[in-house]
């Protein structure tokens, strides 16, 4: 097929706002997942451990299930809602688990004296995570979050399952309309590398930096 420029200039307006849709559910899916596996990675360590057994599992099976079963499966239950709050609830929820783990790195990377001595001056447990633990987890764990953050954007083609009209989407309906796919498919890609190359930049000279603390 040949290539129109016009033709991709008719389908750019659709892709942007798509693209807009993307963004949206990237960056609430990021701060569920961000603020949700720290809260499951402190359970895991703090809860007695039957109740750990029973988070463990749960996270667990969110791990071990395709994303796109997940979706499909809060759609239909929840027939309601709206499909891109349950897309954006459901992506935050499936890579919390996911953070969940580098969160659990990080907090297993506090030196144990660092524990110790928070024992020893009688620090209560709630101080202890806030003023000693957390600070030193978060800066070993911001680079592997920015990471999943990258990986969720790139997962949000699957919101398609749900009728979320994401980028793809866009680029899909575009080319079903006018029985052309190349140029719409083209620009789609060009607008992911656009968006994730930088952070992916971003991240690895944060991840650097990082290192020298």
């Amino acid at each position: 097929m040949i290539w129109s420029w016009e033709r991709a200039l008719e389908a750019l307006p659709l892709l942007l706002e798509g693209f807009r849709i993307t963004l949206l559910a990237t960056v609430l899916g990021t701060l569920i997942a961000a603020g949700l596996g720290l809260v499951i990675a402190v359970l895991k360590r703090a809860l007695p451990t039957p109740l750990r057994q029973i988070v463990h599992w749960a996270t667990e099976f969110v791990r071990m299930t395709p994303l796109v079963v997940q979706l499909l499966f809060v759609y239909y239950l929840l027939t309601e809602v709206s499909p891109l709050v349950i897309g954006v609830a459901v992506i935050g929820i499936h890579y919390a688990t996911y953070m969940a783990e580098s969160y659990r790195a990080g907090i297993e990377s506090v030196p144990k004296g660092q524990w110790e001595a928070a024992t020893a001056l009688s620090l209560p447990a709630s101080r202890t995570w806030r003023a000693v633990v957390l600070p030193q987890a978060l800066r070993a764990t911001i680079p592997s979050l920015g990471n999943y953050a990258v990986a969720m954007f790139k997962d949000t083609p699957f919101l398609f399952a749900i009728s979320v009209v994401e980028l793809v989407t866009s680029a899909q309906q575009f080319g079903a309309r006018n029985f052309a796919y190349t140029e719409a498919f083209t620009l789609a890609g060009l607008i992911f590398l656009l968006a994730s190359y930088p952070t992916s930049v971003l991240i690895r000279r944060l991840e650097k930096r990082l290192a020298h603390y």
